[in-house]
Protein backbone atom coordinates (compact mmCIF):
# COMPACT_ATOMS: atom_id res chain seq x y z
CA UNK A 1 0.00 0.00 0.00
CA UNK A 2 1.31 3.82 -1.07
CA UNK A 3 2.67 5.73 1.90
CA UNK A 4 0.56 8.83 2.74
CA UNK A 5 1.33 12.01 4.05
CA UNK A 6 0.15 11.79 7.71
CA UNK A 7 -2.74 13.97 8.17
CA UNK A 8 -3.00 16.60 10.35
CA UNK A 9 -4.59 16.56 13.68
CA UNK A 10 -5.62 18.20 17.36
CA UNK A 11 -5.64 17.03 20.97
CA UNK A 12 -9.34 17.79 20.98
CA UNK A 13 -9.58 15.78 17.72
CA UNK A 14 -7.45 12.76 19.39
CA UNK A 15 -9.61 13.04 22.54
CA UNK A 16 -12.83 12.45 20.85
CA UNK A 17 -12.16 9.73 18.50
CA UNK A 18 -11.53 7.65 21.52
CA UNK A 19 -14.59 8.40 22.84
CA UNK A 20 -18.80 7.65 21.29
CA UNK A 21 -18.14 9.58 17.87
CA UNK A 22 -19.27 8.78 14.05
CA UNK A 23 -16.99 10.41 11.79
CA UNK A 24 -18.68 12.25 8.55
CA UNK A 25 -16.31 13.36 5.22
CA UNK A 26 -18.21 15.83 3.02
CA UNK A 27 -17.46 14.35 -0.30
CA UNK A 28 -18.14 16.41 -3.66
CA UNK A 29 -16.80 13.83 -6.21
CA UNK A 30 -13.77 16.10 -6.69
CA UNK A 31 -9.76 14.96 -5.91
CA UNK A 32 -9.35 16.89 -2.39
CA UNK A 33 -12.27 15.55 -0.70
CA UNK A 34 -11.85 11.78 -2.27
CA UNK A 35 -8.38 12.23 -1.28
CA UNK A 36 -8.94 13.42 2.05
CA UNK A 37 -11.78 10.43 2.66
CA UNK A 38 -8.62 7.91 1.25
CA UNK A 39 -6.67 9.31 3.83
CA UNK A 40 -9.12 9.68 7.28
CA UNK A 41 -9.86 6.28 6.52
CA UNK A 42 -6.33 4.62 6.54
CA UNK A 43 -5.89 7.05 9.88
CA UNK A 44 -8.71 5.68 11.28
CA UNK A 45 -7.70 2.15 10.93
CA UNK A 46 -4.32 2.89 12.24
CA UNK A 47 -5.60 4.43 15.35
CA UNK A 48 -8.67 0.89 15.92
CA UNK A 49 -11.20 3.85 15.48
CA UNK A 50 -14.56 1.77 16.32
CA UNK A 51 -17.50 4.19 15.48
CA UNK A 52 -19.01 4.79 12.24
CA UNK A 53 -18.24 6.45 9.05
CA UNK A 54 -20.18 8.44 6.84
CA UNK A 55 -19.42 9.95 3.46
CA UNK A 56 -22.15 12.66 2.83
CA UNK A 57 -22.60 14.17 -0.19
CA UNK A 58 -24.20 17.72 -0.14
CA UNK A 59 -26.68 17.38 -3.76
CA UNK A 60 -26.93 20.74 -5.21
CA UNK A 61 -29.09 19.88 -8.49
CA UNK A 62 -28.57 20.78 -11.73
CA UNK A 63 -25.74 22.24 -11.09
CA UNK A 64 -23.69 19.75 -10.43
CA UNK A 65 -21.32 17.33 -12.45
CA UNK A 66 -23.15 14.36 -13.59
CA UNK A 67 -20.62 12.16 -12.53
CA UNK A 68 -19.90 13.53 -8.96
CA UNK A 69 -22.26 11.48 -6.99
CA UNK A 70 -21.01 8.43 -8.85
CA UNK A 71 -17.44 9.55 -7.63
CA UNK A 72 -18.75 9.78 -4.04
CA UNK A 73 -20.28 5.97 -4.19
CA UNK A 74 -17.50 4.81 -5.91
CA UNK A 75 -14.95 5.81 -2.95
CA UNK A 76 -17.23 5.22 -0.49
CA UNK A 77 -18.12 1.68 -1.40
CA UNK A 78 -13.94 1.00 -1.61
CA UNK A 79 -13.94 1.57 1.47
CA UNK A 80 -16.54 0.57 3.13
CA UNK A 81 -18.04 3.71 4.45
CA UNK A 82 -21.79 4.21 4.85
CA UNK A 83 -23.73 7.04 2.07
CA UNK A 84 -25.57 9.60 2.54
CA UNK A 85 -27.24 12.09 0.22
CA UNK A 86 -28.10 15.78 1.88
CA UNK A 87 -30.24 18.22 -0.15
CA UNK A 88 -32.40 21.46 0.38
CA UNK A 89 -35.24 21.12 0.21
CA UNK A 90 -35.83 23.76 -1.75
CA UNK A 91 -33.99 23.14 -4.29
CA UNK A 92 -30.81 22.87 -5.39
CA UNK A 93 -28.21 25.56 -6.22
CA UNK A 94 -30.10 27.05 -9.17
CA UNK A 95 -33.28 26.95 -8.00
CA UNK A 96 -31.95 29.29 -5.15
CA UNK A 97 -30.48 31.59 -7.72
CA UNK A 98 -33.87 31.62 -9.43
CA UNK A 99 -35.88 32.36 -6.22
CA UNK A 100 -33.28 34.78 -4.54
CA UNK A 101 -33.62 37.25 -7.58
CA UNK A 102 -37.62 36.80 -8.24
CA UNK A 103 -37.21 37.95 -4.09
CA UNK A 104 -34.76 40.71 -4.47
CA UNK A 105 -36.80 42.19 -7.46
CA UNK A 106 -40.70 41.70 -4.97
CA UNK A 107 -37.75 43.71 -2.44
CA UNK A 108 -37.00 46.38 -5.16
CA UNK A 109 -40.80 46.76 -6.30
CA UNK A 110 -41.67 47.16 -2.92
CA UNK A 111 -39.04 49.46 -1.63
CA UNK A 112 -37.61 47.33 0.17
CA UNK A 113 -33.92 48.01 -0.37
CA UNK A 114 -32.52 50.59 -2.44
CA UNK A 115 -30.83 49.72 -4.61
CA UNK A 116 -31.55 46.12 -6.94
CA UNK A 117 -29.31 43.35 -5.88
CA UNK A 118 -27.65 40.68 -7.22
CA UNK A 119 -29.38 36.88 -7.87
CA UNK A 120 -25.67 34.96 -7.15
CA UNK A 121 -23.83 33.88 -4.75
CA UNK A 122 -20.36 36.12 -4.05
CA UNK A 123 -16.78 34.77 -2.90
CA UNK A 124 -17.67 37.49 0.11
CA UNK A 125 -21.06 36.33 0.15
CA UNK A 126 -20.81 32.23 -0.04
CA UNK A 127 -24.44 31.36 0.84
CA UNK A 128 -24.00 28.50 -1.99
CA UNK A 129 -21.97 27.20 0.98
CA UNK A 130 -23.51 28.02 4.08
CA UNK A 131 -26.99 26.70 2.88
CA UNK A 132 -26.39 24.66 0.40
CA UNK A 133 -23.42 22.67 1.90
CA UNK A 134 -22.83 23.55 5.47
CA UNK A 135 -26.49 23.73 6.69
CA UNK A 136 -28.08 20.69 5.30
CA UNK A 137 -24.94 17.97 5.60
CA UNK A 138 -25.29 19.50 10.12
CA UNK A 139 -29.07 18.65 9.44
CA UNK A 140 -29.26 15.60 8.42
CA UNK A 141 -25.46 14.24 10.60
CA UNK A 142 -27.58 15.92 13.84
CA UNK A 143 -30.84 13.23 12.97
CA UNK A 144 -28.53 10.24 11.84
CA UNK A 145 -26.55 9.96 14.94
CA UNK A 146 -28.27 12.21 17.87
CA UNK A 147 -26.36 10.05 20.54
CA UNK A 148 -22.69 10.71 19.18
CA UNK A 149 -19.99 12.79 19.00
CA UNK A 150 -19.91 14.24 15.39
CA UNK A 151 -16.52 14.68 13.87
CA UNK A 152 -17.54 16.44 10.31
CA UNK A 153 -14.09 15.95 8.37
CA UNK A 154 -13.68 17.87 4.38
CA UNK A 155 -10.92 18.04 2.21
CA UNK A 156 -9.76 21.43 2.86
CA UNK A 157 -5.72 22.45 1.64
CA UNK A 158 -3.77 25.43 2.66
CA UNK A 159 -2.34 25.41 -0.97
CA UNK A 160 -6.02 26.06 -2.10
CA UNK A 161 -6.34 30.14 -1.67
CA UNK A 162 -5.19 32.40 1.25
CA UNK A 163 -8.55 32.37 2.48
CA UNK A 164 -7.40 28.02 2.78
CA UNK A 165 -4.14 29.36 4.06
CA UNK A 166 -5.63 30.58 7.33
CA UNK A 167 -7.65 28.08 8.47
CA UNK A 168 -7.46 25.69 11.47
CA UNK A 169 -6.72 22.13 11.30
CA UNK A 170 -10.05 21.50 13.73
CA UNK A 171 -12.19 23.50 15.61
CA UNK A 172 -14.99 23.03 18.05
CA UNK A 173 -18.41 23.39 16.34
CA UNK A 174 -21.40 23.91 18.40
CA UNK A 175 -24.51 24.23 16.13
CA UNK A 176 -23.95 20.88 15.06
CA UNK A 177 -23.59 19.60 18.43
CA UNK A 178 -26.06 17.49 20.30
CA UNK A 179 -27.25 18.17 23.86
CA UNK A 180 -23.97 16.30 25.82
CA UNK A 181 -22.38 15.46 22.98
CA UNK A 182 -19.64 17.30 21.11
CA UNK A 183 -19.10 18.53 17.44
CA UNK A 184 -15.89 18.97 15.97
CA UNK A 185 -14.90 20.57 12.05
CA UNK A 186 -11.80 18.65 10.95
CA UNK A 187 -9.24 19.28 7.80
CA UNK A 188 -7.11 16.31 8.31
CA UNK A 189 -5.25 17.17 4.31
CA UNK A 190 -5.01 20.67 5.26
CA UNK A 191 -1.33 20.46 4.81
CA UNK A 192 -1.16 18.51 1.58
CA UNK A 193 0.26 19.72 -1.84
CA UNK A 194 -1.96 19.35 -4.94
CA UNK A 195 0.80 15.59 -5.54
CA UNK A 196 -0.11 13.71 -2.34
CA UNK A 197 -3.63 14.23 -3.42
CA UNK A 198 -3.42 12.51 -6.89
CA UNK A 199 -1.15 10.19 -5.37
CA UNK A 200 -3.82 9.23 -2.38
CA UNK A 201 -6.85 8.29 -5.84
CA UNK A 202 -4.04 6.69 -7.65
CA UNK A 203 -3.02 4.36 -4.13
CA UNK A 204 -6.35 3.17 -3.69
CA UNK A 205 -6.93 2.32 -7.72
CA UNK A 206 -9.65 4.69 -7.76
CA UNK A 207 -9.68 7.12 -11.79
CA UNK A 208 -10.08 10.44 -11.27
CA UNK A 209 -13.76 12.44 -11.49
CA UNK A 210 -13.70 13.07 -15.25
CA UNK A 211 -14.22 17.07 -15.53
CA UNK A 212 -10.42 16.49 -14.86
CA UNK A 213 -9.62 13.68 -17.78
CA UNK A 214 -11.80 15.09 -20.31
CA UNK A 215 -12.36 18.43 -19.69
CA UNK A 216 -9.44 19.48 -17.93
CA UNK A 217 -10.93 21.25 -15.27
CA UNK A 218 -8.70 22.19 -12.36
CA UNK A 219 -11.37 21.98 -9.54
CA UNK A 220 -14.90 20.19 -9.46
CA UNK A 221 -17.73 21.74 -7.43
CA UNK A 222 -20.35 23.37 -9.64
CA UNK A 223 -20.01 23.06 -13.42
CA UNK A 224 -19.46 27.03 -13.53
CA UNK A 225 -18.34 28.27 -9.81
CA UNK A 226 -18.25 31.85 -8.65
CA UNK A 227 -14.76 30.66 -7.64
CA UNK A 228 -14.03 29.07 -11.18
CA UNK A 229 -10.84 30.66 -13.23
CA UNK A 230 -11.76 31.66 -16.67
CA UNK A 231 -10.00 28.41 -18.49
CA UNK A 232 -12.10 26.63 -16.03
CA UNK A 233 -15.55 28.38 -16.85
CA UNK A 234 -14.90 27.58 -20.54
CA UNK A 235 -13.52 24.26 -20.21
CA UNK A 236 -16.97 23.52 -18.45
CA UNK A 237 -18.97 24.34 -21.75
CA UNK A 238 -17.33 21.46 -23.42
CA UNK A 239 -19.49 19.27 -22.10
CA UNK A 240 -22.70 18.70 -24.03
CA UNK A 241 -24.74 17.95 -20.62
CA UNK A 242 -24.45 21.20 -19.14
CA UNK A 243 -25.22 23.03 -21.73
CA UNK A 244 -29.07 23.52 -20.98
CA UNK A 245 -27.84 24.66 -17.42
CA UNK A 246 -25.74 26.91 -19.31
CA UNK A 247 -28.27 28.39 -21.20
CA UNK A 248 -30.03 28.99 -17.58
CA UNK A 249 -27.60 30.55 -16.24
CA UNK A 250 -27.37 33.18 -18.97
CA UNK A 251 -30.76 33.65 -19.20
CA UNK A 252 -30.38 34.74 -15.32
CA UNK A 253 -27.61 36.85 -16.21
CA UNK A 254 -29.89 38.72 -19.12
CA UNK A 255 -33.10 38.75 -16.71
CA UNK A 256 -31.78 40.29 -13.75
CA UNK A 257 -28.54 42.09 -15.45
CA UNK A 258 -25.78 40.83 -13.32
CA UNK A 259 -22.98 39.10 -14.20
CA UNK A 260 -22.20 35.54 -13.06
CA UNK A 261 -18.57 37.02 -11.42
CA UNK A 262 -18.58 40.50 -10.84
CA UNK A 263 -17.68 42.03 -14.10
CA UNK A 264 -17.45 38.64 -16.21
CA UNK A 265 -20.29 37.46 -17.96
CA UNK A 266 -21.04 33.77 -18.01
CA UNK A 267 -22.64 34.76 -21.48
CA UNK A 268 -19.33 36.04 -22.80
CA UNK A 269 -17.34 32.23 -22.06
CA UNK A 270 -19.09 30.21 -25.22
CA UNK A 271 -21.69 32.38 -26.85
CA UNK A 272 -22.05 30.50 -29.66
CA UNK A 273 -23.79 28.06 -27.34
CA UNK A 274 -26.37 30.72 -27.25
CA UNK A 275 -29.76 31.44 -29.40
CA UNK A 276 -29.22 34.78 -31.27
CA UNK A 277 -32.13 36.35 -29.52
CA UNK A 278 -30.17 35.29 -26.23
CA UNK A 279 -27.35 36.94 -27.74
CA UNK A 280 -29.01 40.18 -28.32
CA UNK A 281 -30.58 40.00 -24.98
CA UNK A 282 -27.19 39.66 -22.75
CA UNK A 283 -26.35 42.44 -24.73
CA UNK A 284 -29.18 44.76 -23.82
CA UNK A 285 -28.95 43.77 -20.63
CA UNK A 286 -24.83 44.60 -20.24
CA UNK A 287 -25.94 48.48 -20.99
CA UNK A 288 -28.94 48.44 -18.38
CA UNK A 289 -26.19 46.99 -16.09
CA UNK A 290 -23.55 49.73 -17.08
CA UNK A 291 -26.26 52.61 -16.76
CA UNK A 292 -27.45 51.09 -13.35
CA UNK A 293 -24.33 51.41 -11.87
CA UNK A 294 -24.29 55.08 -12.71
CA UNK A 295 -27.87 55.36 -11.37
CA UNK A 296 -27.35 53.99 -8.29
CA UNK A 297 -23.66 55.18 -7.44
CA UNK A 298 -25.90 58.73 -7.76
CA UNK A 299 -27.96 58.09 -4.68
CA UNK A 300 -26.59 59.92 -1.45
CA UNK A 301 -24.52 57.98 1.18
CA UNK A 302 -26.97 58.09 3.92
CA UNK A 303 -30.01 56.81 1.54
CA UNK A 304 -28.10 53.75 0.84
CA UNK A 305 -28.04 50.59 2.85
CA UNK A 306 -26.58 50.74 6.18
CA UNK A 307 -27.06 48.79 9.31
CA UNK A 308 -30.62 49.83 11.24
CA UNK A 309 -31.68 50.78 7.57
CA UNK A 310 -33.28 53.07 6.89
CA UNK A 311 -31.52 55.35 9.07
CA UNK A 312 -33.39 58.32 7.88
CA UNK A 313 -36.17 60.33 5.62
CA UNK A 314 -35.07 61.36 2.40
CA UNK A 315 -35.71 65.18 1.71
CA UNK A 316 -37.89 65.91 -1.32
CA UNK A 317 -35.58 67.04 -3.25
CA UNK A 318 -33.86 63.05 -2.84
CA UNK A 319 -36.90 61.59 -2.84
CA UNK A 320 -37.26 63.05 -6.16
CA UNK A 321 -34.00 61.92 -7.55
CA UNK A 322 -35.00 58.43 -6.01
CA UNK A 323 -37.82 58.32 -8.00
CA UNK A 324 -36.46 59.10 -10.96
CA UNK A 325 -33.16 56.21 -10.38
CA UNK A 326 -36.29 53.53 -9.74
CA UNK A 327 -37.94 54.71 -12.73
CA UNK A 328 -35.16 53.98 -15.13
CA UNK A 329 -33.78 51.00 -13.69
CA UNK A 330 -36.93 48.94 -12.92
CA UNK A 331 -37.93 49.75 -16.63
CA UNK A 332 -34.68 48.84 -17.53
CA UNK A 333 -35.31 45.25 -15.71
CA UNK A 334 -38.91 45.27 -16.80
CA UNK A 335 -40.33 45.58 -13.06
CA UNK A 336 -43.84 47.39 -12.55
CA UNK A 337 -42.44 49.31 -9.23
CA UNK A 338 -44.27 50.25 -6.42
CA UNK A 339 -43.68 54.34 -4.72
CA UNK A 340 -42.81 55.52 -8.05
CA UNK A 341 -42.71 59.38 -7.19
CA UNK A 342 -41.06 61.39 -4.31
CA UNK A 343 -44.26 61.58 -2.35
CA UNK A 344 -44.85 58.03 -1.89
CA UNK A 345 -40.98 57.22 -1.38
CA UNK A 346 -41.34 59.52 1.30
CA UNK A 347 -44.19 58.15 2.87
CA UNK A 348 -42.66 54.43 2.23
CA UNK A 349 -39.47 55.26 4.06
CA UNK A 350 -41.97 56.68 7.27
CA UNK A 351 -43.53 53.56 7.09
CA UNK A 352 -40.19 51.58 7.17
CA UNK A 353 -38.93 53.40 9.90
CA UNK A 354 -41.68 52.60 12.09
CA UNK A 355 -41.57 49.19 11.46
CA UNK A 356 -38.29 49.18 11.78
CA UNK A 357 -38.85 51.13 15.85
CA UNK A 358 -41.91 48.20 15.97
CA UNK A 359 -39.08 45.72 15.68
CA UNK A 360 -36.78 47.05 18.17
CA UNK A 361 -39.55 47.36 20.67
CA UNK A 362 -40.22 50.81 20.57
CA UNK A 363 -43.24 52.90 20.46
CA UNK A 364 -41.78 55.85 18.98
CA UNK A 365 -43.27 58.27 21.16
CA UNK A 366 -41.04 55.94 24.46
CA UNK A 367 -37.81 56.19 22.37
CA UNK A 368 -35.97 59.86 23.86
CA UNK A 369 -35.08 61.97 20.47
CA UNK A 370 -36.90 59.95 18.14
CA UNK A 371 -39.83 61.39 16.21
CA UNK A 372 -43.17 59.52 15.69
CA UNK A 373 -43.69 58.47 11.93
CA UNK A 374 -46.44 56.26 12.29
CA UNK A 375 -48.79 56.88 9.66
CA UNK A 376 -52.51 57.64 10.34
CA UNK A 377 -53.21 54.24 8.39
CA UNK A 378 -52.61 51.37 9.84
CA UNK A 379 -49.24 49.81 9.09
CA UNK A 380 -49.31 46.22 7.66
CA UNK A 381 -46.16 44.36 8.92
CA UNK A 382 -44.95 42.59 5.81
CA UNK A 383 -41.79 40.03 5.16
CA UNK A 384 -38.70 42.41 4.79
CA UNK A 385 -35.01 41.48 4.18
CA UNK A 386 -32.67 44.42 4.75
CA UNK A 387 -29.38 43.97 2.83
Amino acid sequence: MTTLPPVATTPEIDVILNQKTVVAFGVSGGKDSIAGLIATHRYLDSIGFMGPRCAIHADLGSVEWSQSMFKCQEAADKLGWGMEVAARPAGGMMERWLSRWNANAQRYIDLSCVQLILPWSTPSMRFCTSELKVAVIRSRLKKLYPDYNIVNATGIRREESSSRAKMPVAKSDPLTARRGFEAYQWNPIIEWNVSDVWAAIASEGLEPHEAYLRYNMTRVSCRWCIMSSAPDLYNATQDEAGHPLYRQMVGLEAESTFAFQSNKWLGDVNPGLLSSETQDRLQLAKQVSSRRKVLEAAIPKHLRFEKQWPTCIPSLEEASLLADIRAEVGAGVGLNLKYSDAHSIIQRYEELTALKLIKQGNSGDDAPGVIRLIPAVQIQPQQLTFF
